[in-house]
């Protein structure tokens, strides 16, 4: 006799959406999205919300369009999934997000045997993802992979649970139910992710806010050094501020582009619920400082800052030439900011000298991501931009000419007696000149080159040459004066 042993197939394993298969979640996702193309469809959001979750969620997945394909999937979980289909395991992708951007997931993925997810009536979360899973595959008939307090009731009636990068106290009351088999967890959201994310490097534009304090010769007046310090960090905090809302609103942008793709929001290493979190607190910090400590005019500056930004990222940013001007306006605005703290007035040479300068700084910023685009072939309009590869000839033409009219602007005024009366020696001062002209010279030859950063201000910090110019610029002033 024959003895036949059946053995019998593994039950399905279930995986999570948000959170689990994604670094992300689709409802702040498409919320994001939907705020940055309709700011003013608040109306609209309030009106799905009071129909409930499922109607947000199916307002906001179709009212949006995100590209699934650039998402921040979690490599170890497609691992798992990889690795259990290879088993002849059945795979289910069960999720509280819409229907429409599961089965777009799944499409793009083709690693799901079917898709269980919310629809506009239905919001398949907790309780209610765990009652679909056990009508269709009996309690204990499954395996779960969740990551969230909503999945512990769905890890409550599964075989195993796999945990993923488990929320704060997810993990502990996921182990206390006893079928815990492997908890996946991630290196991310740590305090190098949050460094970047605020931008801390890009505190150096703020040292903008001395150059007032400089230009009036007034380095050793303690005091107003204390008022510049305290600016210095709160204008840090509304900029780190900013910094973040702008990476919000930029997520389907920043995902096509090739270094930005890996800034933490866009590669999902910190959430976007914390970013909504962080951003506020720290704008509303940077101005309860600004009101308390510093004059009343450093914080209207500081407004206007904010409210130029929060336009540029929304609007300004794909519009041709404008969004330059508006980009070294930002610039030009921590100066403003720093006579405000001070109470000093401003020149007409500063200020004609630094919108000059920062003008060019920004299309060298607009020239390298098209000369990256250019590269790659394109020749359709920049994503999230209003330019052409074939504007590249164009913006090298103008960025340079705006750096020299601003060695120009030093030039004059060198023979303005009324300010450089302040100098002991103003004729030293012309030696500023062929350094800043070899400075923008060369700027725009590396930018040419191909071997611009992103971000030129990143670049002059890290690049040795323009570090010692600078060092060469100041001295030549020291010695001036």
């Amino acid at each position: 006799m024959v003895i036949v042993t059946v053995i019998a197939p593994a039950p399905p394993l279930v995986i999570d959406l948000d959170g689990t298969l994604l670094r992300t979640d689709l409802l702040l996702e498409t919320g994001v999205e939907f705020i940055r193309h309709q700011p003013l469809g608040l109306l609209k959001l309030m009106g799905w919300l009071i129909k409930g979750k499922a109607a947000l969620k199916e307002g906001l997945a179709l009212a949006t369009d995100v590209d699934v394909s650039v998402l921040p999937y979690d490599p170890s979980v497609i691992e798992l999934i990889t690795v259990e289909r290879a088993k002849g395991r059945t795979v289910i992708l069960a999720t509280a997000s819409h229907v429409s951007l599961a089965e777009r997931v799944a499409e793009h993925l083709q690693l799901f045997d079917q898709v269980l997810a919310s629809d506009g009536q239905t919001n398949l979360s907790s309780h209610r993802k765990r009652d679909l899973l056990v009508k269709h595959y009996g309690e204990q008939g499954f395996d779960y992979a969740g990551n969230s307090r909503d999945d512990i009731a769905v890890w409550g009636s599964a075989r195993h649970a796999f945990v993923v990068n488990p929320d704060l106290g997810v993990e502990g009351r996921a182990r206390a139910q006893g079928n815990v088999v492997q908890v996946i967890r991630n290196n991310f959201g740590g305090a190098r992710d949050w460094m970047k994310a605020l931008r801390m490097h890009q505190w150096m534009k703020n040292a903008l806010i001395f150059v007032p304090l400089l230009a009036a010769h007034q380095l050793s007046n303690s005091l107003l050094l204390l008022q510049g310090v305290l600016a210095f960090l709160l204008f840090g905090l509304c900029a780190s501020s900013v910094y973040l809302l702008n990476d919000l609103l930029d997520l389907a942008d920043d995902r096509h582009h090739r270094s930005k793709c890996r800034r933490p929001f866009a590669a999902g290493r910190i959430s976007i619920k914390a970013g909504l979190i962080v951003f506020p607190i720290l704008l509303v910090a940077s101005f309860s400082g600004a009101i308390l400590w510093l004059p009343w005019e450093f914080a209207s500056v500081l407004a206007a800052y904010y409210a130029l930004t929060a336009a540029y990222s929304l609007y300004l940013k794909r519009l041709m030439a404008i969004d330059v001007i508006a980009l070294a306006m930002l610039y030009t605005v921590r100066i403003i900011a720093g006579a405000a703290a001070f109470e000093l007035p401003l020149t007409f040479w500063i200020l004609a000298f630094s919108m000059f300068m920062f003008l060019s700084l920004a299309l060298v910023k607009r020239y390298s991501e098209l000369k990256e685009a250019r590269r790659k072939g394109h020749t359709e309009k920049t994503r999230g931009r209003g330019y052409y590869p074939a504007d590249l000839e164009m913006i090298s033409s103008l960025g340079a000419s705006s750096g020299y009219l601003a060695v120009m602007v030093l030039a004059l005024y060198i023979h303005d007696q009324a300010d450089t009366g302040l100098y002991a020696h103003p004729q030293f001062i012309w030696l500023a000149c062929p350094l800043l002209l070899f400075w923008i010279t060369r700027l725009w030859m590396v930018t040419h080159r191909g071997h611009m950063h992103d971000d030129p201000v990143v670049f002059a910090i890290k690049d040795r040459v323009s570090l010692i110019v600078g060092a060469l610029f100041g001295l030549v002033f020291w010695v001036a004066a």
